[in-house]
């Protein structure tokens, strides 16, 4: 053999040999993130840990996925490759990290891994890839959970896909037998050091998604998955409809380690804005203030009751603005000021929008634009603004429809509803509305059998095109206002979003408004404003008047709902408490207080907090009969230790604000202490 061809051939098995011995003696990649947080992961067997300096905290971690209903796990392919390239995107500048699994009659199998600077995050991304696939099921991670940091008080948040039915969050207690699956994102956190785990997805055009954790024994379990759906939580009658092609890809999915759940959780709200970012046009008003008919008007709503309530903002309520304006909003049966339907004489309703203009107001609207409340009258009825008949435009699922809340839901595709929705908002846009409050938007994106568009498979397709459609329609004219909606999929549509569904009056209104504040706070981070539905006092005590208010300006933005148009308490004592200028300038403010305390189950804690320029407010709650005396913790308050003076909000009276102070609060009641340094 030639000299020059034998160096060749050796120097081909020396290539060969190098690379099988690297192969052996570096099976592991490293993927450092954030502070002394690293993923390892195991090419030889297709698992993954996470550690956090010398503390694991998930390990044995895989990914699996279902074609054409067959169940693959990275466990069983044959060959993994690693390679890295530098990434920009909606986060900046990083690094995507990318596992490509083969196997000969298997698709390819691509699990991503970004990093970026100083992030405390990383986010995870399955793909499959091959030829005819079909799925409705990727797991990025599926993991066991280590106890590291996590033995105090440990929880694991429920966190629901909407704020319909009176459903709550739930700060569980992750004991034995546990099992939680939550709705795009879930905490697991030790409440009393604070420290938690954040998971969730954070793309929600495409598809529904869920974290589960379950606790059997000692063992802690954390899965991540696309393509969740449950009657109970999701509404969906069937399960998650399938992607086809030749690469379907999960959601992105957030992982975080955070000192304190809350700061986790709140990151998260805020990558989720990032990665689908608003294309509702930009709000550049103040937080919104004013008032709704549902709060109690609700189907007696007239041109009549509904101008007095105008003459009462008009003259009574003169301060209750914010930068000058507040909104007058009709909510369900504004078509009692209509003849002859959506198609008739607006007549009366312009009337009463010229009212509002006058006295110095803005008027505001509702509708249900996916839904028919006419259902039971057959399916043989003409959609308003179109030749479809309504029976065309329902959504189909399985061998019947989705029913629901009492409405029957409508193809966000189907151009029947897109003609009626082109009428109905035309007409609003010509009356001068300049408020809307949108409502049942959960049945936009429901899983159906099949949509009119056949490019759309999926509940949450339909849901983004039936919501892009819409705000074309309303083209910038209007605040928009979601009610009953998917919790973080309509970030991109609306300005605002109630945080809870249908409370009033009561002191439990107050606590169950407040559960969603508690564990859902964050989504103030997500939206411009979340609120706390309408604001109802009534003739409850004025102590449970004080807390109803209260949860409301903790929320974030403030909308009235007693009857105005005719005289009661409820009169008074608005009047009465918007006296105080106190409350607006906290609202002008326009973001959710902190919970202190995330250990209530599906109740809420007494405590929450916002530091506002250079002061702190701290909102008490105390939702039992009983009086009861609270001690303060500053450290807990995140208050620096010091000597403070506060004023309690409500009655204005001032007190010495330090480690010894204790709060007397009555039952049923709430208090505001607005604290500052001694002056």
């Amino acid at each position: 053999m030639p000299m020059k061809l034998r160096f060749f051939v050796f120097f081909l098995i020396f290539l060969c040999l190098g690379e099988c011995y690297a192969s052996k003696i570096i099976p592991q990649v490293i993927i450092n993130f954030g502070v002394n947080k690293k993923v390892i992961y195991d090419l030889n067997i297709g698992t993954y840990s996470i550690v956090q300096g010398k503390k694991e905290i998930l390990t044995n971690a895989f990914t699996s996925f279902k074609n054409h209903g067959i169940f693959i796990s990275s466990k069983e392919y044959a060959q993994r490759v690693y390679k890295k390239i530098p990434v920009s995107d909606e986060f900046g500048k990083g690094i995507k990290h990318i596992i490509s699994m083969e196997k000969k009659g298997l698709p390819t199998m691509k699990l991503t891994f970004c990093t970026h600077p100083k992030s405390e995050v990383i986010m995870l991304q399955l793909e499959i890839v091959g030829q005819n696939l079909e799925s409705n099921y990727l797991v990025p991670m599926d993991a066991r959970l280590i106890n590291n940091g996590l033995e105090q008080d440990p929880r694991t948040l429920f966190v629901p896909f909407d704020n319909d039915t009176f459903i709550k969050y739930n700060a569980k207690k992750l004991t034995n037998g546990v099992e939680n699956i939550s709705s795009e994102v879930s905490a697991v956190y030790d409440d009393a050091s604070r420290a938690g785990i954040i998971a969730g997805s954070i793309e929600h055009k495409i598809w529904k998604s869920a974290v589960e954790i379950t606790q059997k024994k000692d063992k802690r379990r954390l899965k991540i998955w696309s393509g969740y759906t449950s009657k109970e939580v999701t509404r969906d009658q069937i399960e998650h409809a399938s992607l086809t092609g030749n690469s379907i890809k999960s959601s992105k999915m957030f992982f975080g380690l955070f000192a304190d759940w809350r700061t986790g959780l709140e990151t998260y709200a805020k990558a989720n804005r990032l990665a689908e970012p608003p294309i509702v046009f930009k709000w550049r008003e103040g937080t919104p203030v004013g008032w709704n008919s549902w709060g109690v008007l609700q189907g007696k709503i007239n041109y009549e009751n509904t101008t007095k309530v105008v003459d009462f903002f008009a003259d009574s309520l003169k301060n209750f603005r914010n930068e000058g304006i507040a909104y007058i909003d009709l909510d369900s049966f504004w078509d009692n000021m209509i003849k002859g339907g959506y198609e008739g004489d607006y007549t009366q309703l312009k009337a009463f929008t010229d009212y509002c203009r006058r006295k110095g107001l803005k008027p505001g609207a509702y509708w249900a634009p996916f839904t028919d409340w006419g259902s039971g009258s057959g399916p043989n009825r003409r959609a308003e603004g179109s030749k479809y008949t309504f029976g065309e435009m329902w959504t189909k699922v399985g061998k019947g429809y989705h029913d629901f809340d009492g409405a029957r839901a409508l193809d966000p595709t189907h151009p029947g509803t897109r003609k009626r929705i082109d009428l109905v908002i035309k007409k609003l846009k010509e009356m001068g509305f300049k408020m809307i409050k949108i409502d049942f938007l959960g049945h936009a994106a429901v899983e159906s059998t099949s949509f009119y568009d056949p490019k759309v498979k999926t509940g949450m397709q339909a849901y983004a095109s039936g919501m892009e459609y819409l705000l074309k329609q309303l083209n910038g004219e209007m605040l928009v206002y979601a009610a009953i909606s998917p919790n973080l999929a309509s970030g991109r549509y609306v300005h605002m979003r109630r945080i809870a569904c249908d409370a009033w009056k009561t002191i439990k209104d107050t606590q169950y408004t407040l559960n969603s504040v508690n564990y859902g706070w964050w989504q103030t981070y997500l939206y411009d404003y979340i609120d706390a539905d309408h604001v109802v006092f009534a003739k409850e005590s004025f102590g449970e008047n004080k807390a109803r208010l209260l949860s409301a300006v903790i929320t974030g933005s403030l909308i009235l709902g007693d009857d105005f148009s005719m005289n009661g308490p409820w009169n008074g004592t608005a009047k009465k408490l918007f006296s105080n200028p106190e409350f607006l300038r906290i609202v002008k403010n326009g973001k959710a207080f902190r919970p202190v305390d995330g250990n209530t189950e599906d109740k809420t804690n007494n405590l929450f907090i916002r530091k506002i320029e250079s002061y702190y407010y701290l909102a008490v709650f105390n939702f039992s009969k009983k009086d009861f005396d609270l001690s303060l913790d500053f450290k807990r308050l995140d208050i620096p230790l010091g000597k403070y003076q506060a004023t309690e909000v409500f009655d204005q009276k001032k007190i010495d604000f330090n480690m010894d102070t204790k709060i007397h609060l009555d039952g049923e009641n709430a208090g505001l202490y607005k604290i500052g340094p001694v002056k």
